[in-house]
């Protein structure tokens, strides 16, 4: 009997591909055998995000827009690990489960994010960070000179919370950029950016400093443009399962709204 239900259980790990329909977060497949488990209690499902994906190592989400990874020192709102940490405690008080950061989106950004729900995972994922494919899909002002290309620079942050390039690398951080033009406006262009690095508001300031910044982009982008309705979406990801080393992808589905600015172009 167990025979059979590791095979099932493998079985369907391999048609659940990853390009498919995210599958329900109550149901986990793991390598061993199937565990389906009851759904959370309503009061406890996550608000403000989607479960793309779930086992007992890994939490893959699409996070929204406006909501923060993680609580920073001076905010006092929820944020994704919050959210994520009840739900996996199912709102007990008692609960010791934790979940683990792996990396962070800004606010304003949405997209794919993964968490760990193991020391041993988070560990593993940190690894292999720097060969994780990240590829984001942004707007941003303007018409590009070059349709493709890799910016490089030396990040550094002030006292004031601000990112910017310096030419030093003793001073700063070295981020590398990579982009293609996917679409064009008149005033706007769509992009299928690379993150080679992933140094804090990296594609933000590459692309404000190089003239090209982020529509809604109220830090270093135009002023007077609406917020929190920042045009820059961590759409895949690409990593080793920490427990299989298989190669995963997953996807969130670009905002509909990015689309609006080429309509009729």
């Amino acid at each position: 009997m167990m025979l059979k239900l590791v095979k099932i259980g493998l079985a369907l790990e391999n048609l659940f591909s990853l390009t498919h329909p995210p599958i329900p977060h109550y149901i986990r497949i793991m390598k061993e055998i199937i565990k389906v488990t009851k759904p959370a209690p309503f009061r406890h499902r996550p608000k403000g995000l989607t479960i793309l994906y779930e086992d007992q190592d890994i939490l893959v989400i699409d996070k929204g827009a406006g909501l923060l990874t993680v609580k920073a020192a001076y905010e006092k709102e929820k944020t994704a690990h919050q959210i994520l940490t009840n739900y996996i405690r199912k709102g007990s008080l008692k609960s010791k489960k934790q979940l683990y950061i792996v990396h962070r989106l800004d606010r304003d950004t949405s997209g794919v994010l993964i968490f760990a729900k193991t020391p041993e995972a988070k560990e593993y994922l940190k690894l292999q960070w720097r060969g994780v494919k990240k590829r984001y899909v942004a707007v941003v002002h303007g018409i590009l000179a070059k349709k493709s290309d890799i910016i490089t620079s030396y990040l550094v942050e002030n006292d004031d919370y601000e990112v910017f390039s310096v030419n030093d690398s003793r001073e700063g951080e070295l981020a590398k950029t990579g982009y293609k033009v996917l679409k064009e406006a008149k005033k706007f262009s769509l992009l299928e950016i690379e993150l080679l690095t992933g140094k804090k508001n990296q594609i933000r300031v590459h692309f404000s400093e190089k003239g090209h910044p982020l529509f809604g982009d109220y830090k270093y982008g135009v002023k007077g443009e609406p917020k929190n309705r920042l045009a820059l979406h961590s759409h895949t990801i690409t990593f080793k399962h920490p427990r299989t080393s298989k190669e995963l992808t997953f996807k969130a589905v670009i905002p509909h709204w990015f689309m609006n600015f080429f309509e009729k172009a």
